[in-house]
């Protein structure tokens, strides 16, 4: 069941639940598919992440109440599958956090990174930074807290460890996630349409480089 809820005030919000998974994130990427076909009036643009869609639309145009009934009218579609190819990231496994996270699994270094790069995962989120891919799920025991203390700058390209996420930094930021290895791989061109290399609905394989 869908919820809408305003976020600001040219922004509705439409949650599809709770939980992390791939069905859930599959429903949110039916129906943005849905709302690029139908083009609701005032629609500005949809950033889809987790469980949830983010919808602009332009005020000049349209009302938030207006622009809500029309989202509430359109049919729920039966969900698609997430039939995307799968991308291989080559990567460095020397980062500064990987013998953390290793000992917090109790597993040899060797064994965690045999283990970060035995699993294919699914892209649920670009952010918090331009193009930071948030990706899942990681082996369980691979699940590492964050930093006590997070990073000033942590360079582009690194990957990390996040509780049950893996992630990779697309440009330069602070940051308080494991690194546990880099990337050549470019995940963010301005130039580029869209921006971010990898999208919600991608999935992702670390290849030892």
């Amino acid at each position: 069941m869908r919820r809408i809820v305003a976020a600001g005030d040219r922004a509705l919000l439409i949650v599809f639940g709770d939980t992390m998974s791939p069905e859930t994130l599959a429903d949110v990427l039916t129906f943005e598919a849905t709302l690029r076909r139908v083009k609701p009036r005032g629609l500005i643009g949809t950033v889809p992440a987790y469980a949830s869609l983010l919808c602009t639309y332009d005020p000049g145009i349209t009302e938030g109440a207006s622009f809500q009934r029309q989202l509430q009218t359109l049919p729920v579609p039966p969900r698609r599958r997430l039939r995307r190819a799968v991308h291989e990231v080559p990567v460095r496994y020397d980062g500064p956090d990987l013998e953390r996270v290793a000992q917090h699994a109790r597993l040899s270094v060797a064994d965690a990174v045999s283990l970060h790069a035995g699993t294919e995962y699914l892209v649920y989120a670009i952010g918090f930074a331009p193009g930071f891919s948030y990706c899942g799920v990681l082996p369980e025991i691979l699940a590492t807290p964050r930093l006590p203390s997070p990073r000033t700058r942590v360079e582009p390209g690194s990957v990390g460890i996040a509780e049950r996420q893996t992630g990779i930094y697309a440009v330069a930021s602070p940051g308080g996630w494991n690194i546990i290895g880099r990337t050549d791989t470019v995940l963010f061109d301005p130039r580029r349409r869209p921006p971010a290399r990898f999208q919600p609905g991608d999935r992702l394989r670390f290849v030892p480089a």
